[in-house]
């Protein structure tokens, strides 16, 4: 029998490819098909099947065939038959695509640090940086504003776009990082982008800046993957209490920097440094590109402006909403020096990728309405409060171990005795605690040092597993 196709939309709103070949009686080969669509993923658990005469009719089989066939099945326990609910496919394990490895659905990726002392399989608790919690997006508020803004989007907006971004975004962001950030811009100095990466892409790859750049010791592995990439040397700066040591060097004119919050270390740039940086690059005629990846979460105090506002000419700073509300929607921005605009554009192309305009008119609503503020302060109330369980967790039970650092963002960082950090790694493993080391995000060529520690992300972990995941945390740390 050939391949065929079961086509029982109408009756169960499903369409499944078989593949009726091979030996055998019909039923036979009826149910071979049958479990390889479960094996390989096309049948998921709790999927209802055609009924005996629908799958009968599709295949041109005898209908006690297809029934000796979903008999056999349920036997085995592939499929399950209840009065009312149909036959369906079993809750089995996740099925393993033939010819792929298991779908590890918490592997690492090449933009984000490894480990070989990270689980090999899921973990039963993930503490790993770089993610909000995505329970807290606010579905319904996004919702309503989605509606608004189709509702009020003019014809236009569903023909091609702007490179640039759609002006309704662009003036709802030059507002809001004016009146939160302390940035100066107007709608016209935003470039609308899919994200932080995807600006720098276009800053590098594309040729607007050209290096060699100076980028902190410590730092964001993608950042350094993609100025890689582009053939951009970068030279490593000391980062201590104060952030980032101001450069000295002439031969590198622009700087890449987290000054509100440096990642991974957690110092805020010193305010005699941020002038410093921002003379630096007046006198040498360069620039500084500012990364500020979650400048709104400050606890201990009001959020410190963004660098931007001392040199609107000087600092191009990137943003995304990828912390503040979800990485998902891809959504980012570029304030830009005048004279940067039209050449970015330029790289950006006619027809880029761009971000959807319906979605940039969807953040254009939510933050005109005022529902992105009211989630931030919520956010920062929540972060901060798992913040504060870390903090009083390990003071419970290690406190010899004390995170570093401002009291800011969804990360901290706890620093541990040298030599101690692959070992503590192997420890949470053992655990089933999914942990980040520093010395991942420590630069090749940065100067050898004894600094050891974790980077803790406390914002991800749900509600429910957070108590029990900080457990295992403290089980793992070395002792004082």
């Amino acid at each position: 029998m050939a391949e065929s196709w079961v086509n029982s939309a109408q009756r169960i709103g499903v369409d499944l490819h078989l593949e009726l070949s091979g030996a055998g009686s019909r039923r036979a080969v009826l149910g071979r098909a049958l479990r390889d669509a479960v094996r390989d993923g096309r049948l998921a658990p709790g999927t209802r099947l055609p009924a005996y005469r629908s799958l009968a009719a599709d295949l041109g089989l005898a209908r006690n065939t297809v029934a000796e066939a979903y008999a056999e099945l349920v036997a085995e326990g592939w499929l399950t038959a209840r009065q009312g609910s149909g036959t369906r496919v079993a809750q089995r394990a996740e099925p393993v695509v033939r010819g792929r490895e298991p779908r590890p659905g918490l592997r690492q990726t090449s933009t984000r640090p490894t480990s070989d002392a990270a689980p090999r399989h899921d973990p039963r608790h993930d503490l790993r940086q770089g993610r909000p919690d995505a329970a807290s997006f606010p579905r319904a508020a996004w919702l309503s504003a989605a509606r608004r803004a189709l509702n009020a989007a003019p014809h236009e907006a569903f023909g091609p776009g702007d490179p640039q971004g759609r002006i309704e975004l662009r003036r709802a962001l030059a507002d809001y990082l004016a009146r939160a950030r302390g940035v100066r811009t107007t709608p016209e100095r935003i470039v609308v982008c899919s994200g932080v990466a995807h600006a720098l892409r276009l800053l590098f790859a594309g040729g607007v800046l050209r290096g060699p750049l100076a980028v902190e010791a410590y730092g964001l592995p993608f950042h350094r993957s993609i100025l890689a990439a582009a053939a951009i040397r970068t030279v490593p700066l000391e980062v201590d209490d104060h952030g980032a040591r101001v450069p000295e060097a002439a031969s590198v004119r622009n700087v890449l920097l987290t000054p509100a919050h440096q990642f991974p270390t957690g110092a805020a740039l010193h305010p005699e440094r941020r002038a410093a940086v921002v003379d630096r690059a007046r006198a040498r005629d360069g620039l500084v590109v500012e990364d500020d990846y979650d400048g709104d979460f400050r606890y201990d105090r009001e959020p410190v402006g963004a660098l931007q506002g001392l040199d609107p000419e000087r600092v191009v700073q990137l943003g995304s909403v990828s912390k503040s509300l979800t990485p998902a929607l891809r959504l980012g921005w570029m304030v830009l020096p005048e004279h940067l605009v039209d050449v970015v554009l330029a790289a950006k192309g006619e027809r880029e990728a761009w971000a959807s305009a319906l979605d940039q008119l969807t953040l254009a609503d939510f933050i005109d309405s005022g529902h992105y503020d009211r989630h931030v302060r919520r956010m920062r109330q929540h972060y901060r409060g798992r913040r504060d369980r870390l903090v009083a967790a390990l003071a419970a039970h290690v406190p010899h171990v004390v995170p570093t650092g401002i009291a800011a963002g969804l990360h901290a960082v706890l620093r541990l005795p040298p030599g101690s950090e692959r070992r503590t790694l192997e420890a949470a493993a053992r655990q089933g605690l999914a942990l980040d080391g520093l010395a991942a995000f420590r630069h090749p060529d940065a100067a050898p040092t004894a600094a050891d520690g974790l980077v803790v992300g406390y914002a991800a972990a749900p509600d429910h597993a957070y108590g029990a995941a900080l457990e295992a945390l403290c089980r793992a740390l070395p002792p004082g």
